[in-house]
């Protein structure tokens, strides 16, 4: 008589071995290590992309722009075509209404920057603050320009170098409040509670340890703040117009590289085409050179490592 085998049962097949924990964790480092490295590729990428976009832009205003580069563009007035004009009252123009929107525009900005950051109690007032100050952010420029001629330009009745500095201030002003605001709050707590139990009072903490502290950032966003008004083309349209002639009065229209080149550069004369580059080569010039002394300012005074 043979004797037949069982069939397997489910439970009599023996459980394939499960994988051991250092084939799980060795699994995890490879995915990690590819991970790491297809990120840092990826920013690696886009670092060269930037900076060549950057030189590019950079080369193409030298050489565009550097050949017009002359003794009269800076000491002639815009003029006709043809007649050797220069840019001198464009560049008086922009140093006059950029330089008083950064004046008035940076203490205003910081002390806004301080309320939000320091007098949070005030729930619904900050709220309301931080709110206008991010919506400001956004709005675009040429209805800045629309509002400073409906209140400004339209009542007066005429077109003034004052209005467009009214005009870049309120553009201004936003980043400095938004930047004074994030780099304040960055400033450890311990800080101030270090001065306080000194017996230090309010205003003393933020003006000798707070501001002191976040100086290198807030300086950074009024150079952001500036380099974004020294280009702006469409408010200055609605307010100051421009000024073919020569003019430092700011109750007359006045002139202004970014004005300027916006008409050169559509205009079909080479040399006026020709100064709308040296023109933008000017105003790119000035806000590097602008921000590398800042810089050098910082690190000479200890705010940036």
């Amino acid at each position: 008589m043979v004797t037949q085998n069982p069939a397997p049962t489910p439970a009599s097949i023996p459980a394939a071995p499960a994988a051991s924990g250092w084939q799980r964790g060795g699994a995890q480092a490879i995915r990690r290590r590819i991970t790491d490295r297809a990120v840092g590729v990826a920013c690696i990428v886009a670092t060269v992309v930037v900076v060549y976009l950057l030189f590019s832009i950079l080369w193409t205003l030298i050489v565009r722009g550097g050949a017009g580069l002359s003794w009269p563009t800076f000491t002639h007035s815009t003029a006709a075509p043809g007649t050797g004009g220069g840019l001198a009252n464009a560049i008086v123009g922009s140093l006059e209404q950029t330089g008083l929107a950064a004046l008035i525009g940076t203490p205003l900005g910081m002390m806004a920057g301080v309320y939000l950051s320091e007098f949070s109690a005030d729930g619904r007032i900050v709220s309301l603050v931080r709110f206008v100050s991010d919506m400001m952010l956004s709005v675009p420029s040429i209805l800045v320009g629309l509002f400073v001629y409906l209140i400004f330009v339209e009542p007066a009745g005429h077109f003034s170098g004052w209005a467009g500095m009214f005009a870049l201030t309120i553009l201004f002003i936003p980043v400095v409040v938004r930047t004074t605001e994030d780099m304040l709050r960055l400033v450890p707590r311990a800080m101030r509670e270090a001065a306080y139990a000194l017996g230090a009072p309010k205003w003393r903490v933020i003006l000798s340890i707070c501001l002191r502290a976040a100086r290198g950032g807030i300086m950074t966003g009024v150079l952001l703040a500036l380099a974004r008004i020294s280009g702006e083309t469409a408010p200055l349209l609605f307010t100051s117009l421009g000024n073919l002639n020569w003019s430092t009065s700011l109750n007359a229209p006045m002139a202004s590289l970014p004005v300027t080149i916006y008409q050169y550069a559509g205009s079909a004369y080479d040399d006026w085409v020709q100064m709308a580059w040296t023109g933008a080569l000017l105003i790119t010039a000035a806000v590097l050179a602008t921000s590398i002394l800042a810089r050098w300012w910082l690190l000479r005074n200890g705010s940036v490592k």
